[in-house]
């Protein structure tokens, strides 16, 4: 494996766990509750965003291979068990110090 491929790998667990660990929507703007639907759609904008990154590293170091849907679908669930530390860190961990 190639230092790109660590990269993207160490990428990917990053913004698979961002969304539980911020309280502000995409790290930028301030919520007042941040509720689970929110986590899903950055869980979704890191997933879109770590895949054009693995298209444009692989367009680079050559041919881009055709995939089907078989491989996004691995790959989503990859990146939930990427982002599994933080889920259980913002709803099983967290909640209960909180209080």
């Amino acid at each position: 494996m190639t230092a790109s491929m660590y990269i993207l790998l160490l990428l990917a667990v990053v913004l698979a766990n961002i969304p539980f660990l911020t309280p502000r929507w995409f790290g930028v703007l301030p919520l007042k509750q941040k509720r689970f639907g929110h986590h899903l759609l950055e869980l979704l904008a890191g997933f879109v965003l770590t895949a054009a990154l693995a298209y444009l590293l692989e367009s680079r170091a050559g041919s881009v291979h055709e995939q089907g849907w078989e491989f996004y679908a691995v790959n989503l669930c990859l990146f939930l068990v990427f982002a599994f530390p933080g889920f259980v860190w913002r709803y099983f961990w967290h909640s209960r110090h909180q209080q």
